[in-house]
C-alpha cells in the first residue's frame, strides 16, 4: 500500500504555533511517526507540505494511479476550499482527513469542513495519533478488510 500525507498551511509550525491547541510535536516528528507506522505494515508513505492551495491540488492530481490512499490535514483550506475538495473527489482515491484538534468544538467558522466531504472519513481531535490511525484506517479500507 502507498499513502499520500498531505499537509496544508501553517502546518510546518506545528511545535511552535499555538501549542495549547495543537500540541508540541513538529510536523516532521508526525511523519517520522507516521512512518514507522507505515513500515510496521508493509506500506510505504510520502510527504507533502505546502501553504499554497494551487500547490496541494496539484499533489493531489498527481497521486492518481500512484498512490492506494491520501491522508490530507488541509489546514485552514479545510473550511472554504471548493477546489481541494473537487480535487479529492476528482481523483477517486481513498482519503482521510486529520484535524489536530476538535475542530468541531472550536469557533463555529471551523465546524464546517468543504474538504472532508471529498474524503471517505475524518478524525478529529486526537493530536498526532489521528494520522496513525488515518494510515490503519487506510489500510484496512485498501485491502477490504472487515470493520471498515
Amino acid at each position: 500500500m502507498k499513502i499520500k500525507v498531505i499537509n496544508g498551511p501553517n502546518l510546518n509550525l506545528l511545535g511552535i504555533r499555538d501549542k495549547k491547541i495543537y500540541g508540541e510535536t513538529s510536523l516532521d516528528q508526525i511523519n517520522e511517526k507516521i512512518k514507522n507506522k507505515a513500515a510496521e505494515i508493509g506500506s510505504t508513505v510520502d510527504f507533502f507540505q505546502s501553504n499554497c492551495e494551487g500547490e496541494i491540488i496539484d499533489e493531489i492530481q498527481k497521486c492518481f494511479g500512484k498512490y492506494d490512499g491520501i491522508i490530507i490535514n488541509p489546514g485552514g483550506y479545510t473550511h472554504y476550499s471548493v477546489a481541494i475538495r473537487d480535487a479529492l473527489e476528482a481523483v477517486q482515491i481513498p482519503t482521510i482527513e486529520v484535524h489536530l484538534s476538535n475542530i468541531f468544538a472550536r469557533e463555529d467558522f471551523r465546524k464546517k469542513t468543504l474538504t472532508g466531504q471529498g474524503a471517505r472519513g475524518i478524525i478529529a481531535g486526537l493530536g498526532p495519533e489521528g494520522y496513525v490511525l488515518a494510515l490503519l484506517g487506510l489500510n484496512s479500507i485498501v485491502n477490504n478488510k472487515e470493520g471498515i
